[in-house]
């Protein structure tokens, strides 16, 4: 055999297996995963992290995801952007997880999400019912839920079908702060994913 002429065929196919494929969906995702073990409710879960950079949208579908695996709070600033306006909260149900979608018009703003037993009112400071059990509490920097009118654009959502979360309530709208409380019987492992395309904020609560 030729030696000469297998080396072009050689070149080309290792010139397509670098190329690699091209995802179908032309959304960007960040993930943002708790990685320490569920701690006592109400306690303090270790340091708060942040996402890595942005990567390829996930090729598993949600109902074959994993759970999630920790409680870490999660901390994500983003400052001197304008305001994300809160256009609705969305929910559904996984094996093995809820899934809580927050949609915004315009770009993710910052964000904290982290296990409380007891969460206030934006500004008024008024105790919000948990029913006896814990907050995971969205705090949405620089946000608002509202028009330039004044109207509301989303006050609550409700849980059904989700399990592992069995409220969904906002804690308010004050001055770019805009606050969210997924109510559960306990603290549970979570994740927090970002996407684009449009944009939103994914939090998956495990069962």
């Amino acid at each position: 055999m030729n030696i000469a002429r297998l080396a072009p065929l050689a070149f080309c196919g290792a010139l397509l297996l670098s190329c690699g494929t091209a995802q179908p969906d032309g959304s960007a995702a960040r993930t943002t995963t708790s990685t320490s073990s569920p701690s006592p409710a109400g306690s303090p879960s270790g340091p708060m992290t942040s996402p890595p950079e942005a990567s390829a949208p996930a090729r598993t579908p949600a109902g074959t995801a994993p759970s999630p695996t920790g409680t870490t709070p999660v901390q994500v600033p983003r400052d001197g952007m304008v305001p994300a306006r809160v256009t609705g909260v969305r929910v559904a149900r996984h094996d093995g997880f809820d899934r809580v979608v927050v949609d915004f018009e315009g770009d993710v703003p910052g964000y904290t999400v982290r296990w409380k037993s007891k969460v206030e009112t934006e500004g008024a400071g008024k105790p919000i019912d948990l029913d006896g059990g814990q907050a995971l509490h969205v705090m949405l920097i620089p946000a608002e839920a509202h028009t330039e009118a004044g109207e509301p654009t989303w006050t609550g959502t409700s849980a059904e079908p989700l399990t592992a979360v069995t409220g969904i309530v906002s804690t308010g709208d004050f001055e770019g702060h805009v606050g969210i409380a997924l109510i559960s019987d306990r603290t549970r492992t979570f994740r927090v994913k970002e996407y684009t395309g449009p944009d939103r904020l994914v939090i998956d609560v495990g069962h």
